[in-house]
């Protein structure tokens, strides 16, 4: 099982604090540091106000040296296919060719009217995802020397030189979601991982199962990565526990009942292998507290070498 840090910077955190995040999971062994992609705050005044996914990325890229970075996920009606790529690109090279580019329709309303963005209905949001997708793997994928052009729906492009290129040869794409038929769809024909959002444990399974159908109906033979997403409180005992999750808060029991990695070291090594008996082979920590750097350095130090 691979551990990747989460952050959910929109509920209130500089780049600075995202940065000392990144830099102390890349110091513990952590797989990756992702971010969310908002621009409102779920809860509390979100001071001091939203930064942008793609920008924190370009700036850890240069202040960090091994983990991954990506996001989980960029909203489709955030940016034009085109321009997302030239930045995905770029960020990937000046990584050195760590970046992971997790891609969703959107859902947040608020955050669109709130910042003057469009928000179309919830079927041409994927509409134009499938579409997104096709034009960032196409601009990728093209020859260098060759243009690339794309007659869709909603998006045209016409001889675009389909520069700059990752510098990864196959830039990872991440679809998630618990659709039934449009998303397991889209990640049979794009996705190198799929991620669960936030669902229980035994409700991981039946996820994957659909991925798994799709890629068989569309022929794919070399299943994605299956990854899961879920909120992180853990403690060396109870007392620190429960002060964690005072921190952010939230409820212990209410976390563990929705499948969050909560509870003693211990616990959260069984809470981690159920989602391993599932079949996942990544998960993504949701850390709410940035401060509290010490969990972080728990979890890498006393967690993770008892996992498969």
């Amino acid at each position: 099982m691979r551990l990747v840090i989460f952050t959910e910077p929109q509920q209130g955190a500089t780049y600075h604090d995202l940065l000392k995040v990144a830099q102390c999971a890349e110091s513990a062994g952590y797989d990756g540091f992702f971010r969310s992609d908002h621009y409102l705050t779920m809860g509390g005044d979100g001071l001091p106000g939203p930064t942008d996914a793609w920008v924190t990325l370009a700036g850890l890229a240069v202040q960090t040296s091994t983990i991954r970075l990506g996001t989980l996920v960029t909203s489709g009606t955030f940016r034009y296919p085109g321009p997302l790529a030239v930045s995905v690109a770029q960020v990937d090279q000046m990584s050195g060719g760590r970046v992971e580019l997790g891609l969703g329709a959107g859902w947040f309303d608020a955050e669109h009217s709130g910042y003057g963005i469009p928000f179309p209905p919830v079927g041409e949001r994927f509409d134009r995802l499938a579409e997104q997708l096709e034009i960032i793997e196409g601009l990728f994928t093209t020859p260098v020397g060759q243009t690339y052009s794309f007659d869709g729906q909603h998006y045209q492009l016409t001889d675009s030189p389909a520069l700059p290129k990752p510098q990864q040869e196959k830039l990872p794409f991440i679809v998630g979601g618990k659709g039934a038929r449009r998303t397991p769809a889209l990640a049979a024909r794009f996705a190198a991982e799929f991620n669960t959002p936030f669902v229980k444990q035994d409700e991981v399974g039946p996820l994957f199962e659909r991925v798994r159908r799709a890629c068989a109906e569309a022929g794919r033979t070399n299943l994605p990565v299956f990854s899961s997403a879920a909120v992180v409180c853990v403690g060396r005992d109870d007392a620190e526990l429960k002060r964690r999750a005072a921190a952010i808060g939230r409820d212990v029991e209410e976390m563990r009942e929705n499948g969050g990695i909560v509870g003693t070291v211990n616990e959260a090594v069984e809470a981690i292998g159920k989602y391993a008996e599932q079949g996942a082979e990544r998960l993504f920590l949701q850390v709410l507290d940035l401060a509290d750097l010490d969990q972080v350095e728990l979890i890498a130090a006393e967690v993770a070498p008892q996992l498969a």
